[in-house]
This record gives structure tokens, sequence and C-alpha cells, in this order.
């Protein structure tokens, strides 16, 4: 995992396989940490929040310790007369102890309850651990719980201070919970006053789902507020003043607005700031999921967590924005493909990256209209609203609502001449990670894999790779205006940008379940002589091989959407079609279906993914060999970015055309589709062809070698 965003706890340290846990009545929940964290604090207001819809029981561990050097000697009271018989569903009876008199007081009893939280450092000591259900970290700065725990308690903690810090050190040498905890908070900052981001945490928990439902079905059920407002105006300006200096935001960008088409009317963009905003980060089959300053961990498959996230969200809203009704935007990285029959390999960037948005704007390029989403609250609402027309207004003088043509919103001069200014300087610095002679000699091993009968087609990739510090938003700013897509985007995950330009669209699931993929197989550049562009265009249209590699995906994908579709609904409404874009024409088909009824649309994404227009096929074998043959894994590139909405809708295109900078390194994954009459020269020469896009746009020439 790289340091973007960095997590503020130390790493996990779990399989990635669901823990085992203990009996589920009652639910046990320790809340653990050093003294004067603010477990107590945490402990109440959580009981309090979960008491409105259920009995809860709370146990301090501070009734039972011993004496000011008795913290070992209590946990062991604690496992044995509190927490082993709770655990069995039964009353606990313990005897506590009497700090004034420093000695047993009275006998006491805990009575168990459908949730039981227990708090106190040691709570989830070891011997603890295979009791409870869930444990929750709490962190703080040494300095701040010093303070925080003589305010409290004055004279009567200060001189035990260090005697019992000593006592914790020694404790926790044998067995820290912070890394085993399902959920980790930072009481350093607001998540202290936060109880309801840690109950928003707990009810992302599988083994929770059922004993949490009123509070699940409340989140499932807020309403979305939709406003509408005119626009005209330049979308990188908008996202520029709304998100330009949020830390992780997504603008799924219709760059090529103007051509109209299906897939280029909507542009959407958000943040997680809002109140109830999230970010879920996923590598080698665990998930954390940062809801402000709670982290919740997650082990087991992406998909499945997908699964529950979308699906708990509903899908019976009713339509208050064209497009999207808030919900989870990001990418699906292609090393994902270990679910769906892939190998499992490590990348240097997260497997998945994706905001929760509970605000966003969509612009609707047909109808010349912006749409500011948010959820009901009156406060949060009409706050969101103004913040939205605010950012419009620069963009919508009276003279553009006359007719006129609209203004044009850009970065500030200076972060574009300085992305500019890159065009001089990069282009010694590009590194191909494959010779020419490499990939050449990689494309006839694909070619000798065909013949074997291990693959049809062998979806070969290579990459570019480069150091770059610059502006991510200056860059795609070149990158938009240089080669509009339908499916260009802007992501920012901390240090992790990704500026695509991708023509591609993945595949598109309506609220009501109907299924769209529109693989692209065939390339030629374009030329800037209008008689040898359309000789080249027609080319392609004509073009045997081009035509057998894209029927060749398209049969996969059929059988891909077949699996989850109704069978007789799975057609090709549309099959090799030249489409032109800035700098390439592509062969284009269309696959549509419809989702068979009870179906789960993340796992009708899951059997999809990787698009098989990056694979070949078929395409578990194929990808084994690519793994052989490529021997890097691919991160973002090959992926899917788009959005996942609560109407049950998700839109995703193909990670191609796809700059991605990792912390001051950048990377442009290339390539193209091999049967066995590919010409390897012929295949070097698209791979060129498919990098002069993003290249032209920075200024680089491709590198030679």
């Amino acid at each position: 995992m790289p340091e973007l965003p960095a997590s503020p706890f130390p790493g996990p340290q779990i399989s990635s396989q669901p823990r085992p846990r203990a009996r589920q009545t009652p639910v046990i929940i320790a809340i653990d940490g050093r003294s004067g964290a603010g477990k107590t604090s945490l402990a109440l207001e959580l009981a309090s929040l979960l008491r409105k819809h259920r009995e809860v029981s709370l146990f301090h561990l501070e009734d039972i310790y011993p004496g000011w050097n008795g913290l070992v000697a209590g946990v062991d009271r604690y496992v044995q007369t509190v927490l082993t018989p709770l655990s069995q569903g039964l009353d606990a009876e313990w005897v506590s102890w009497d700090w004034e008199a420093h000695f047993d007081g009275e006998a006491r009893r805990t009575a168990t309850a459908p949730i039981v939280i227990i708090e106190g450092v040691g709570a989830a000591q070891l011997a603890a651990r295979e009791l409870l259900d869930v444990v929750i970290w709490v962190a703080a700065d040494d300095e701040l719980r010093k303070q925080r725990a003589l305010s409290r308690d004055g004279e009567t903690y200060a001189p035990y201070w260090e005697l019992w810090a000593a006592q914790e050190e020694m404790l926790l040498a044998e067995y820290q919970p912070v890394h085993d905890a399902d959920i980790v908070l930072n009481a350093d900052g607001p998540a202290a006053a936060r109880p309801t981001d840690t109950l928003a945490a707990l009810g992302t928990i599988p083994e929770l789902s059922n004993l949490l439902a009123p509070e699940l079905l409340q989140q499932r059920e807020r309403q979305i507020v939709a406003d509408q407002l005119p626009f005209r105006g330049d979308t990188l300006g908008l996202f520029n003043r709304l998100f330009g200096k949020s830390r992780h935001a997504v603008w799924l960008d219709s760059s090529d607005a103007g051509a109209l088409s299906g897939r280029n009317r909507f542009s959407l963009m958000a943040d997680d700031g809002g109140a109830s905003g999230q970010l879920a980060l996923h590598s080698n089959g665990l998930t954390r999921l940062l809801i402000n300053d709670v982290e919740v961990r997650l082990p087991g498959p992406f998909f499945s967590w997908l699964d529950r996230q979308w699906s708990s969200t509903g899908s019976n809203l009713e339509a208050t924005a064209p497009g999207f009704q808030l919900g989870w935007l990001g990418y699906l990285g292609y090393e994902l493909k270990r679910e769906s029959g892939g190998s499992d390999q490590a990348a240097a960037t997260p497997d998945a990256a994706l905001i929760f948005a509970d605000r966003a704007v969509v612009i609707d390029h047909q109808e010349h209209l912006a749409w500011a989403l948010s959820f009901e609250s009156s406060e949060e609402s009409a706050q969101w609203l103004e913040e939205v027309r605010e950012a419009i207004k620069p963009t919508a003088p009276a003279a553009d609502r006359l007719g006129a043509e609209p203004i044009k919103i850009d970065l500030d001069d200076a972060a574009l001449n300085a992305a500019a200014a890159l065009r001089n300087s990069l282009s010694s610095e590009a590194k191909l990670r494959d010779s020419a002679a490499g990939y050449q000699n990689k494309v006839s091993q694909s070619q000798h894999q065909i013949t074997e009968g291990n693959s049809y087609e062998v979806c070969l990739t290579t990459a570019l790779d480069f150091q770059l510090d610059a502006d991510p938003l200056a860059l795609y700013a070149l990158l938009r205006c240089a080669n509009p897509a339908p499916f260009a985007s802007f992501l920012r995950f901390g240090k992790l940008a990704v500026l695509s330009t991708s023509p591609e669209r993945f595949l598109s699931i309506s609220a009501t379940g109907s299924l769209k993929a529109e693989p692209i197989k065939g390339t030629r550049r374009r030329d800037q002589d209008p008689a040898v562009d359309r000789a080249l265009r027609d080319e392609l249209a004509n073009s045997a091989k081009d035509r057998a590699e894209n029927v060749m995906i398209v049969d996969l994908m059929r059988n891909d959407l077949s699996r989850f579709a109704d069978p007789e609904s799975v057609k090709v409404s549309r099959l090799c079609d030249v489409e032109s874009y800035a700098s390439v024409h592509q062969l284009v088909s269309t696959i549509e279906a419809q989702l068979s009824p009870g179906a789960s649309r993340a796992e009708a994404v899951a059997v999809a993914f990787p698009a098989g227009s990056m694979t070949g096929a078929p395409k578990i074998s194929t990808m084994h060999i690519l793994d052989d043959l490529e021997a890097a894994p691919r991160g973002v590139y090959s992926g899917a970015i788009g959005y996942f909405s609560r109407d049950g809708s998700c839109d995703l295109s193909v990670v191609i055309r796809t700059l991605v900078l990792n912390d001051g390194q950048a990377s442009l994954g290339v390539g193209g589709a091999i049967t066995a009459d590919s010409i390897p020269e012929a295949e070097w020469d698209e791979v060129q062809a498919k990098a002069f896009g993003v290249l032209n746009a920075l200024g680089l020439e491709f590198p030679e070698g």
C-alpha cells in the first residue's frame, strides 16, 4: 500500500479471510486503548445510540482492577468472571474493587443483553480475543491522554500515572490489539465528538448486519435533495472550484460532451467531504473503510464487500436527477482478477479505491443543467446548494444566459503554464518497460500459446514509466483538451491520481437491470491529412484481423453477461462499428442483456471483470499467460473507473489511455490484442498509436528502443 492516503494506524496483521467469530448472542464489543484515550466516553455515547433499538449492557474494567498495581491481575479476573459467562449468554457475577479501602469490594452482576460493551485497558487482550465479536481500539496522543486522565481523576491518579503506564507497556508487549482491531478510532481528531461515525462503522461489519438492521434501514431510506440549476459553463472550472482542494475526489468527465452521444451526456463530480462521506481502499483481500477519523478493517473479497455496500443502499429511489443517485465512485484495479479466476499479485497501488459521496454535482450537457445532490438535511443541504450556486455563478454570466458563447473557467495560469513547461523537459526521462524487440518477442510467445491451443487472443500490454512532479489537475486539463473522450476521468486519492481519456465502456447496469458492454478492439492512428485519415478509417473497417479480434471479445462478453442475465435477452446490437476520436479510430461493438430477477449486481460486475478487451479469450487461461509474459502487475491500468449508484445502477469504463501518478512517479499502460495473424512489428506500431494521445498532450515523444 502506498502512502496515499496513509493509514494513521499500524497496519493490520490479519489473514485475507474473515475471522471466525464467537457467539453471535450476545454480541460483545470491546473498546480498548491506553489510559486517557477516551474509551469511557465513547462506550457511554455508543451505548446510548445503540439503546434506541435494543438492550445494551455496559461493563467498565476499572471496576475490577485490584489496585494501582493490578492491571494484569484485573484483566485475568475480567476474562474469567465477566467475559467468559457473558460470551456463553449468561449473566456475569464478579467482585468489584474498593479503591478507597484498597481491597475487594461488593459482589456485582452484569446482565447479558443483545449487545454487551466492555471498555477499559486490556479489554481485548490475547486471552479475551477469541470471546469477542468486535474490537475497537481508541488511539490518542500520549500527552493528550495524560492531560485527559489527570483532568478526569485529578490528584487521585497523578501519583500512579507512571506505575500504570509501565503496566500498560508490559501488557501491550505481549499482544497489541491495535494490530488486530476491527475498528480503530483516532481520538485526537473530530471522531472524538462523533460517536455516530463509530456506529456507522459497526454497521459495515457483516456479522452485525441483522442486529443493526434498524440503523441500516434508516441509512438506506435517506432521501436525496436534488436542486436543478442552469449551466453552460466549463466543467473543469466548476470541478476546480468545488473539489480542487479535496484530498479525495472523483470527476467522471464526458470531455467530448459536444458530440452529445448516449455516452457523452452526463458528467459527475464528487468528494468524500460531506458529513457521511467515506473512503474505501482495498488491497490483497482487505478493505480499509475510512469514516472521518474511524477506520474499519474488513477482511474478505472486494466484490463481496461491494455487494453488501451497493445492495444495502436500496434500488427503489424516485428519480431526483438523471444518471446518479449518490453512492460510490472510483476505480477497480486489474489485480482484482484474483477474484475472477486470475492469479494473486500485489500492486504498488490499491486494488480498488472508492469514495462514498453524500454530495455531488451531475452535469447534463444535453439540457445544459447542473444538479446539486445531497442527502436531506435542512442545514447541510442548504449549505451545499449555496456552495454549488456560488461555484456556478462565474461560469454563467448574463450574456451566456442570453445565448452568447459560454465563458470557460480554467485553472490559474501559473498551474497550466507549469504543466505546459513539461513539454521541453520529459522526453529523455520516459522509459519503456519493454524494448521494441522485447515486446515483439512477447508477441511471438503469445502466438506460440495460441498455436498450442492455450488461448485464442492475448491482450498483451507494456508501460512507459517516468518521473512527473506536477499538479495532477493541471496535467489533466492538458489531456482532456488534446484528447477528449466520452469516459474521460480525473481521480485523486491523496498522492495517487488517475488521469484517464478512455473511450471505452466496460459495463453499465441501469436501475432496472439493463446491461450494456461496449468493447473496443481494433485501432488506427488519426492523420492530419483528411484523405489519409479516411483511408486509415476504411482500412480499419475492412480489416479481417481487427474484426476477428473484436468478434472474439464480443463472444467472451456475451458469455460473461449471460451468467447473470436472462439468456434470451443477450444480443449484439452493434458489431464492429468504427468510431473516431481525437487521436485514433476504433472498432466498437455493443452487447446488451437484461439482468435476471434477484441476481447480484456486484457479482455480475465481478464475473465480467477484468474487461475481456484487456485480457483476451478464454479469459482465465489467458490471464495466466499474461502474468508470465508481462511479469509485472498492471495496477489501475486495465481495470475500471466509474460509479455504483444507490438506485442499483452503475457505469464503468475500461482504464486505457490513462496516466497514473503515484507520489511523483508516472505510468502509462499501452498494449494490443495478439492473434495468430498478428505481425509483431505492426503490433508495436499499435502500441505507439495508443500512447500518442497522452504523450502528445504532454509534449512527449514515444521513446526509441
